[in-house]
């Protein structure tokens, strides 16, 4: 499935690139989608984890060759 929004954080460092994700996943609609661009170590080994910690699901890791690319989904609301 097509993500709802993109968000590039290549060159943006730990832990700057989880806030900026959290923060753009919080103006999402709860079941929308973010793609979210980010650097090959640090980034990479420590975003997914941090939010799957603060609640989301990391749907997909995928290898782009230069980047890895995350696919996340905002969480919708239980009734």
């Amino acid at each position: 499935m097509n993500p709802d929004r993109k968000l590039d954080l290549r060159g943006t460092p730990c832990p700057m690139n989880f806030v900026r994700t959290k923060l753009q996943l919080e103006q999402m609609n709860a079941g929308q989608r973010l793609e979210v661009w980010l650097d090959p170590g640090e980034p990479v080994e420590q975003v997914p984890d941090s939010l799957v910690m603060a609640g989301y699901t990391v749907e997909k890791v995928e290898d782009r060759d230069d980047f890895f690319a995350l696919l996340v989904q905002k969480p919708t609301l239980v009734a």
